[in-house]
């Protein structure tokens, strides 16, 4: 268990098979071992994410939906000393949320955003979200769903990472790699100490209670199908500054 995390809350509340707990592990490491739990101050989202709120031993916020960006954005400016990290779901960060995203980026604010993708809108029943695949069946797209009716998935990583100034670091893991994911995590961290700039990492993660999927399913769903439409590696890193 990270140091930085509350044990007292632990056992978390994400359902179990839920990607939460995995990524929330690898930014407790990230932050153990950069040893900044006493500059972070962390921000969570309305959603599934909204059960973070507990789950550090750090200074934490959590926000109206899809509004944790321009809170950490508010704290940072206001405290440039502190490590700002905005924690949310798809929905929150590309649907309510995606005007924050979008202006934070082009702003380059010294910050850090992760983001979970679980391809639903997990909290509320497990509707279509701004990520749900072709052909997914959710709630509100039982015979899967239709890109000619409701568009492709949204590509976060992509898009930020071609709007962002340079500074700016952008990738995407996959909870079937934490270890990954810590590495990406913690670069993104690493960066906004440096004063670079933007930090945006996107994670794969994993919906079994609304995917309604058994472990061999949902692992092969996270490990095997995501990646196809959603790429994982380093999209954008910030070139070496001269000594």
């Amino acid at each position: 268990m990270p140091n930085s995390w509350r044990q007292e809350t632990k056992p978390h509340k994400f359902c179990p098979g839920c990607g939460h707990g995995l990524v929330l592990k690898a930014l407790g490491q990230a932050i153990d071992e950069l040893g900044i739990q006493d500059k972070v101050v962390f921000g969570c989202d309305i959603g599934c994410s909204l059960l973070a709120w507990d789950f550090f031993n750090c200074d934490t916020v959590q926000t109206h939906h899809g509004r944790t960006t321009p809170v950490i954005t508010g704290v940072k400016r206001a405290r440039p000393d502190r490590v700002g990290i905005a924690y949310m779901g798809d929905g929150g960060g590309y649907a309510i949320g995606s005007q924050h995203l979008v202006n934070a980026a082009m702003r380059n604010e010294k910050i850090t955003v992760i983001l979970v993708n679980n391809a639903n809108y997990g909290m509320t029943g497990g509707q279509m979200a701004p990520t749900t695949l072709p052909g997914m069946k959710t709630e509100t797209t039982p015979y899967g769903r239709d890109p000619e009716m409701t568009g492709y998935p949204m590509q976060g990583p992509e898009m930020v990472a071609a709007i962002v100034r340079e500074g700016g670091y952008v990738a995407r893991g996959s909870i079937a790699n934490v270890r990954q994911v810590k590495t990406f995590v913690k670069r993104a961290l690493e960066n906004q100490l440096a004063g670079n700039g933007f930090s945006f990492v996107e994670i794969l993660s994993s919906c079994p209670t609304n995917w309604s999927t058994n472990a061999k399913d949902t692992w092969n769903f996270v490990e095997q199908e995501m990646p196809k439409f959603f790429k994982v590696g380093e999209l954008k890193v910030p070139a070496k500054k001269e000594e």
